[in-house]
């Protein structure tokens, strides 16, 4: 397994999970993209790589799909055949969750597999509002059933890497996309069970409620309009 953890300006949360992540596996590889963070967060990347994370940079900020695009190349070239499970920078997931995906990957030969949140206890209202409007949206456009939508915690076999880097999309939609392209490219789609957890109530999130919701529906939108069409 390769754990991909796209980064935009991250904090000592990055690093509370590496070691989390080693203290449970020492040999775990572990690829981090800097999304263009600049050089205020150097240091964060610095002690990254000092304690074993490969971290290749974008020069300049270019959003959450992009930085998923250039893991999934270098895991192609460099990580050849490993399942590769992807979480977020700022402490939502837990190793036993990643890991947990890794083997459901495994269990299947061409599959998304999504760590889903149960959202209960305390749950940010901008987490639980989108995500509900999102899931009943997603059903309505493809008749799948998902109780998770928008987790940053994903598992995608060796074989899928091409064809995700193909999915248009280079900032928060992209990973709305790759859902909604799953099934004309006979890409199952998984859930099992994964933790909630937010931190000070997911504050350091870089999503912004207005704009990058326009941006993530926009897909859902495009999708649900060419279904139309087609049923005519």
């Amino acid at each position: 397994m390769l754990i991909v953890i796209p980064a935009y300006e991250p904090d000592q949360k990055l690093l509370n999970l590496l070691d989390t992540v080693w203290a449970a596996q020492p040999t775990q590889s572990v690829l981090i993209v800097d999304d263009g963070s600049g050089p205020r967060f150097a240091e964060i990347f610095d002690q990254a790589e000092h304690r074993g994370a490969v971290v290749t940079r974008h020069a300049v900020n270019r959003g959450k799909g992009a930085a998923l695009k250039t893991a999934f190349a270098y895991a192609e070239a460099n990580f050849p055949g490993q399942t590769v499970v992807c979480a977020d920078c700022d402490g939502q997931h837990r190793y036993p969750d990643i890991c947990r995906v890794a083997e459901e990957v495994q269990r299947h030969d061409r599959a998304i597999v999504l760590g889903a949140r149960n959202f209960a206890g305390d749950i940010p209202a901008r987490s639980k509002i989108g995500n509900n409007a999102t899931k009943r949206l997603f059903r309505m456009a493809t008749g799948v059933t998902l109780a998770d939508t928008q987790t940053g915690l994903r598992g995608y076999p060796a074989v899928l890497l091409p064809w995700l880097r193909t999915i248009p999309g280079e900032r928060f939609e992209y990973e709305l996309s790759a859902l909604l392209a799953a099934q004309k490219a006979g890409v199952a789609l998984v859930e099992t069970p994964a933790d909630t957890v937010y931190i000070d109530h997911n504050a350091s999130s870089h999503f912004r409620p207005v704009v990058d919701s326009v941006r993530v529906y926009a897909p859902l939108i495009r999708f649900m309009l060419s279904s139309f069409g087609t049923e005519r």
